[in-house]
């Protein structure tokens, strides 16, 4: 199972407070069913379509998350959802079963929640309900993937000589709007001796060896969780011809 593969759906429990997250939770467990799927009257638009229903496993994680941080508020979301996979892996079969009997409770309430709208619209209306969805979808996979990378702490991409240039003369640009100042800034660029471009692009440089040392720490990390899917293409590459 590819761990924690819909771990963004945890995001909004975080903004709680350990004392709110925490109060009257007496054992690891609190009940799934908080968490119940509630149909809701929908009309024909892609705003008001029912959301799947969340698996057994991201109940789980979704629940323990706020409690681990609470009790954890220095460790790194890495290390509680590592510390969560293994709670999940250790859980009783029975106790276990209450989290897989809701999801499939719910599941079935929102194929049925399903069906009830398609019934109720033309065949025009559901092709474009379907376009509309996927739009929506895409958009939306963009930006969970972008929290979710956050989330994890994966490492930022290196700077550009010319970017690293253009952060630190911004800070010391005063007048003028944005546009005005990167204008300003982007002659100054071009005005540089080669010897003074020099230094900027050895601070690209050093960022480029800070990156690559923090990627290959951040993907052992990623592995160690069960999340192969997020290691670069040319790192995927190596781990299947290099031996194991």
């Amino acid at each position: 199972m590819a761990l924690f593969r819909c771990v963004w759906s945890v995001l909004s429990a975080l903004g709680k407070s350990g004392s709110d997250l925490c109060a009257g939770c007496g054992s690891r467990l609190r009940s799934p069913f908080s968490f119940a799927y509630v149909p809701r009257c929908f009309s024909s638009t892609a705003n008001s379509y029912p959301k799947k229903p969340l698996t057994s496993y991201v109940r789980f994680s979704k629940e323990q998350l706020p409690i681990f941080k609470a009790q954890n508020p220095a460790a790194k979301n890495s290390e509680l959802i590592r510390k969560i996979a293994q709670l999940w892996r250790e859980l009783p079969d029975s106790e276990k079963k209450i989290y897989e009997d809701a999801y499939r409770a719910d599941w079935q309430a929102y194929k049925e929640e399903i069906n009830r709208i398609q019934e109720q619209l033309t065949p025009s209306q559901i092709v474009s309900l379907e376009k509309e969805i996927q739009q929506k979808r895409l958009k939306k996979k963009a930006l969970i993937k972008k929290r979710e990378l956050t989330m994890l702490g994966k490492p930022k991409r290196p700077r550009s000589a010319y970017n690293i240039f253009i952060a630190e003369r911004f800070q010391e640009a005063k007048d003028g709007t944005s546009q005005v100042k990167l204008k300003t800034i982007n002659e100054n660029w071009k005005n540089l001796s080669s010897s003074q471009k020099q230094v900027y692009i050895q601070l690209a440089n050093d960022d480029k060896i800070r990156y690559y040392n923090e990627m290959k720490s951040w993907e052992e990390q990623m592995m160690e969780v069960g999340r192969k899917d997020l290691l670069r293409r040319t790192v995927k590459h190596q781990r299947k011809v290099d031996p194991e």
